[in-house]
């Protein structure tokens, strides 16, 4: 089984889709793909499509909708189904029902956010050993198996809402540290244009902002640098009530007598409080 979340949802058995279009069976699938092979509570599905207000049917409804779902698994089950290597796979091999919960059972199919994981992980790696190339390499192949926000086609609950957020926070982790490996290795020119864009959808993470000022100073453009950083500071004084932190300052005061210091410090393992704030209130 092949699952893919970084995006729409696709679960897909020998090449055929198994997510079904209804809403609340879809939320179904996203919580059990985001938790593949492992147990997922009856309790955490029922608070994912009905929140603190489940009616008395739940736990009814709920079965109808795994039923649903064992009715795709076992059509794409049937394709192309080999011949004579034992008893044939059934849905609920596939989709088990577990004392106190269901387990979506991957097989060893591809899950776009282990693959996801493992080379944004590579990447840190490299970027600790001072490989630059590597790990832009790594990080990039990682950001490309991105193809929108997680869950973009689901509507969903309080928790599949908490797990998007979280991958959305890796995902601008792993962002960072590819532009940061991409200026060590002076590309400066080539990230304007991306980090113009990022810079506007981020208007408060001062990393990104740091970037862009260096690739702007390298690229020739001083004073654009400095807008950069006057922008900045207004729009966190005016949201947050912040000034920008002293890495920020003294990138700034820098870039005032051309003498720009080095990229700014990584940051990818665990981003301080003041980040974190600052990105959530984005």
């Amino acid at each position: 089984m092949d699952i893919d979340i970084l995006g729409t949802l696709n679960v897909s058995e020998n090449g055929v889709s198994v997510a079904p279009t209804a809403p609340k069976p879809r939320k179904v699938l996203a919580l059990l793909a985001l938790h593949a092979d492992q147990v997922v509570p009856v309790a955490g599905l029922i608070e994912e499509l009905w929140g603190g207000n489940p009616p008395r049917s739940a736990r009814t409804t709920l079965q109808t909708y795994v039923l649903q779902l064992r009715e795709l698994i076992t059509a794409a089950l049937e394709k192309d189904a080999p011949a004579g290597e034992g008893p044939p796979r059934s849905a609920k091999d596939v989709l088990l029902t577990s004392p106190g919960g269901y387990v979506l059972v991957t097989g060893g199919g591809r899950v776009d956010v282990r693959e996801f994981e493992r080379l944004s992980g590579a990447g840190y790696r490299a970027m600790d050993a001072g490989d630059f190339p590597g790990a832009a390499r790594k990080l990039r192949e990682a950001l490309d198996l991105w193809t929108g926000a997680a869950f973009a086609d689901v509507q969903t609950g309080v928790q599949l809402q908490m797990e998007a957020r979280r991958l959305d926070e890796s995902r601008l982790c792993a962002l960072d540290q590819r532009i940061e490996a991409d200026l060590r290795l002076g590309r400066h020119r080539e990230l304007l244009a991306e980090l113009t864009v990022l810079t506007a959808r981020y208007r408060t993470h001062e990393n990104l902002h740091g970037q862009f000022m260096l690739a702007l100073y390298r690229s020739g453009r001083r004073s654009e640098a400095l807008e950069v950083f006057h922008r900045l500071r207004a729009t966190l004084v005016r949201d947050l009530g912040l000034e920008p932190s002293a890495r920020l300052r003294r990138l700034q005061q820098s870039i005032l007598v051309a003498v720009p210091e080095a990229p700014l410090p990584a940051e990818h393992h665990a981003p301080t409080a003041p980040d974190r704030d600052r990105m959530a209130a984005v």
